[in-house]
């Protein structure tokens, strides 16, 4: 099948490269000339493990194409993929300038029958103004459909090629069919397309996104409880996941989350709830106890240095949202950077992918260290925001020879306390006893 792809964030591009892996010719667009001049060379714009591979191979078979062009874009495809921002607005909801804008233009440069697909995470209601927008401009015959996406960054492209299921918003038949044909190769092993009406399927990603949220940031108020009573939250994630009603998954505690969908959707979802009026308690709770935690180990930082954190040296280690990323938007990290920066600290970063993200924020603020152990050297402690595999077994003896004093805050609880406790650490962490 002929596809277009219009913008290449990080749903945009995996989206079309894994639709080309599967034989479809795939026309991405973006009007970032300079980014598709760079894709046209075979230079991946973001970091995705595995994408890379796909990517050059696809390039290669000339099966994955971009251009600046809408017009060429909706020349090329029958199917019209919408993968655009949809930024948060001032008052938490989704900004769709983007997404009715190229609605806009497909509406004046539309000439047959096309499927317009809405990728990009959007409100209940987006598909029919899609179709209004687009219906304004022309009187050629189309089809809005949406198909939100439920991609992990850092597994995006494992989520696409085997998902656990495929979500279709459609009411109509003849677009419903084509969805069909394109995704029927991803679910060879049985795994559901699940065709229900337009609005269902926005609400479908804004609820499940909003519920790991919430699960979360109901395992980070254990984890601060059991600090308060003396309970290790490790044993008690372990005793709720056991439990097969609630499972084992997102229950790990830390510093809050972070990234490009939990903070933005949970919050244009509550936004929505209450353009319909209706408020979202357990989402209003949600936002306000996530961003106290975020910041939740700077008290137990200035504590232990007698409020005076005013010339102390700190180590950064991880600056991404997550692991297996480069993407930095709302990361933990940054929160409590600035925080840092705010009474008076230097700073040592590093992370194995987000150093030039994090450096186009912050500039000269920050000694941005390519190494996890020369970042360590000399400093009064060290930070731990995201939990990297390589962050998981360091050289402690190496690390304690490096820094000035052996001091460790654990936002992610990568490490045994007791084995900190034994290689000299004073180590804090989440939810389990401070040790020294």
């Amino acid at each position: 099948m002929n596809i277009s792809v219009i913008g290449t964030g990080y749903v945009g591009l995996v989206t079309g490269t894994c639709l080309a892996e599967t034989g479809n010719n795939v026309l991405c667009i973006d009007i970032d000339k300079t980014k598709v001049e760079k894709m046209q060379q075979g230079v991946v714009p973001i970091y995705e493990p595995h994408l890379d591979v796909l990517f050059e191979r696809n390039i290669k078979a000339n099966r994955l194409k971009f251009s600046t062009s809408l017009e060429e874009g909706l020349s090329h495809g029958d199917i019209i993929f919408l993968a655009l921002p949809t930024p948060e607005d001032e008052d938490g909801s989704a900004d769709l300038s983007y997404v009715l804008g190229a609605a806009k233009d497909i509406g004046k440069l539309i000439k047959n029958y096309k499927v317009i697909v809405d990728k990009s995470t959007v409100p209940v209601g987006t598909a029919d103004l899609v179709k209004e927008t687009i219906a304004k401009e022309t009187t050629i015959d189309f089809d809005v459909v949406s198909n939100p996406e439920f991609l992990r960054e850092g597994f995006a492209v494992d989520d696409f090629l085997k998902p656990e299921r495929i979500v279709i918003g459609s009411s109509s038949e003849k677009a419903t069919k084509l969805m069909e044909k394109l995704y029927k190769p991803f679910v060879r092993s049985g795994n559901p397309i699940l065709i229900m009406d337009e609005k269902s399927a926005e609400l479908t990603k804004y609820a499940a996104n909003s519920f790991l949220a919430t699960k979360i940031t109901f395992m980070n108020e254990i984890a601060n409880f059991c600090e308060k009573v003396g309970a290790d939250v490790d044993k008690v994630r372990v005793g709720m996941g056991t439990d097969s009603r609630i499972g084992k998954r997102f229950l790990f505690p830390g510093i809050g989350y972070g990234g490009s969908c939990f903070p933005k959707d949970v919050k244009a979802l509550h936004k929505s709830g209450k353009d319909n009026n209706y408020n979202f308690d357990i989402l209003n709770a949600v936002i306000k106890v996530n961003d106290t935690q975020k910041k939740i180990l700077i008290p137990r930082i200035e504590s232990y240095f007698n409020n005076d954190l005013k010339g102390k040296t700190f180590a950064v280690w991880g600056l991404a949202f997550k692991p297996e990323t480069d993407d930095i938007r709302e990361a933990p990290a940054l929160y409590v950077i600035e925080e840092l920066l705010a009474r008076g600290a230097k700073i040592n970063v590093y992370d194995p992918e987000a150093m030039s993200n994090v450096e186009r924020k912050f500039a000269d603020k920050l000694n941005y260290i390519q190494d996890m152990y020369d970042v360590a050297k000399d400093v009064d402690a060290l930070i731990i925001c995201t939990e990297w595999s390589i962050f998981r077994t360091p050289d402690f003896k190496k690390l304690k020879n490096n820094m000035k004093h052996p001091v460790i805050f654990d936002g992610r609880n990568l490490y045994d306390v007791n084995d900190a406790k034994n290689e000299g650490f004073y180590y804090a962490s989440i939810g389990r006893k401070t040790v020294h």
